[in-house]
């Protein structure tokens, strides 16, 4: 790669980043002084800071395809790989559908998919941008299989769309491989879902999916896009066996990961990526707050999403579970509200799986607070929400219950809190903390009678 071919990279990255934050529906993120902004958006050094001007911006989108030229040295071989996705225009078209996704305006979003499709009716582009609509509509609930189908058709589609591309253009055919790889993924990651199992299915998914990725990897240079699943594999093939010791006889046949490079790598696409800057950002605020022991820059993320898209029931929701666990608990009240508000008013995506996580939330706090008639109150609908997602093994479900017993104990009820305490026995299993809990304060109630 020349000199000046890598300069062009960097100016034309800077300006998708400036043109992203200002059709962002919140701008930058307030998690950030202006100063970590700064170095946020320089990301490991390459990135070019620029200062948002309006002639500026009109100068680079005419003249940045001068700038590759600039480095190339005369007779050189000119590498004729094409990556659509980073062309500046095509991202343009692209914004407003991805704010749109991923802020749970679906109609919106897929009509201007399909006027991208008219476009690039050849390009697997907008047949995934579909899929991961799809995706987001079941994200919130998993349990909720009714988008199944129509995801696997679009992800299908991607996949033959971006075979041709792969076997017929060599210039697309790193471009292809990525999206090959991606809609793959994807599917092998629905199959290995706790509530569809398809185990056959997703292993080979993902092999073909990894088939892919080595592929697509090897231009990674060309584009932050490329990086992201490359990220994901070298630190969860090292995560996995580490954390489930069985599963290694199964890797020894894949290249060796790489823990640290792979959040390296999550990082680099979460700061300088387009279209999977989001999922990246996703990713390694679930690793962070789950596997690193990173809260606070967990919590950084998940605020950044939330802010960024208000109305993504999901990052609404993690990000209550980061204010819960941060015991920020003005906040937390706020927002586990305006949940249980939205999910009142049949909001897309607010539904019993974020009720009962505020819920649960909600009635801690009140406890903490000493107010019991409204913590009972808001435990009961934990209760309630869980039941009807039949997440009735879930901690919140279980807990909820136990807190019941506890008030009852506490309000001088003891034939209530019994057979609260009952009620977990009977539906925990007998390794469950909840169960062992609940068992403890069976006999201690026993004793005292």
């Amino acid at each position: 790669m020349q000199r000046g071919y890598r300069m062009f990279l960097a100016i034309r990255q800077q300006l998708f980043l400036i043109l992203r934050r200002v059709s962002c529906f919140s701008g930058s993120s307030p998690s950030f002084t202006r100063s970590q902004r700064l170095r946020r958006e320089r990301g490991n050094g390459n990135t070019l800071f620029l200062v948002i001007n309006p002639q500026f911006v009109c100068f680079l989108l005419v003249f940045t395809p001068v700038i590759a030229s600039w480095g190339q040295a005369k007779g050189a071989k000119k590498d004729t790989t094409v990556i659509l996705i980073e062309d500046v225009r095509v991202q343009l078209e692209s914004t407003e559908a991805l704010n749109n996704l991923y802020n749970f305006k679906f109609e919106k979003a897929e009509q201007q998919i399909g006027e991208l499709k008219k476009n690039y009716r050849w390009h697997p582009l907008p047949y995934f941008m579909m899929g991961l609509s799809e995706w987001w509509k079941i994200m919130p609930n998993t349990k909720d299989t009714s988008h199944d189908d129509r995801f696997l058709a679009y992800m299908d589609s991607t996949i033959l769309v971006a075979e041709n591309l792969h076997d017929k253009y060599p210039e697309y055919r790193t471009e292809a491989a990525f999206f090959l790889s991606a809609a793959y993924g994807f599917k092998g990651r629905l199959y290995a879902d706790e509530e569809r199992r398809n185990w056959g299915k997703a292993a080979s998914a993902g092999k073909t999916a990894l088939n892919y990725l080595e592929e697509s990897k090897e231009k990674s240079n060309l584009s932050p896009e490329l990086l992201f699943g490359d990220a994901l594999y070298n630190y969860f093939s090292v995560w996995v066996p580490e954390n489930y010791p069985s599963l290694r006889p199964v890797l020894w046949f894949f290249r060796k990961g790489d823990k640290a490079l792979g959040l390296k790598q999550l990082k680099e696409v979460s700061y300088n990526a387009f279209y999977t800057r989001t999922e990246a950002m996703v990713w390694l605020m679930r690793i962070l707050n789950s596997y690193e022991n990173d809260q606070p820059r967990a919590f950084q993320l998940s605020e950044y999403l939330y802010q960024s898209y208000p109305d993504n029931a999901y990052f609404h929701r993690y990000y209550a579970r980061m204010l819960y666990s941060r015991g920020m608990h003005a906040d937390l009240e706020v927002q586990c509200k305006s949940i249980l508000s939205k999910i009142d008013s049949a909001q897309v995506g607010y539904e019993a799986t974020s009720g009962r996580y505020a819920a649960f939330f909600l009635g801690q706090l009140y406890e903490m607070r000493r107010s019991l008639d409204e913590s009972k109150k808001y435990y009961k609908l934990a209760i309630k929400y869980a039941e009807q997602v039949g997440a009735t093994e879930s901690g919140y479900y279980l807990y909820s219950i136990i807190s019941l017993g506890e008030i009852a104990e506490k309000q001088g009820n003891k034939a209530e809190a019994k057979k609260y305490f009952q009620e977990v026995k009977k539906k925990a299993g007998r390794k469950d903390e909840a169960y062992k809990d609940a068992k403890k304060r069976l006999k201690k109630l026993e004793k005292d009678d």
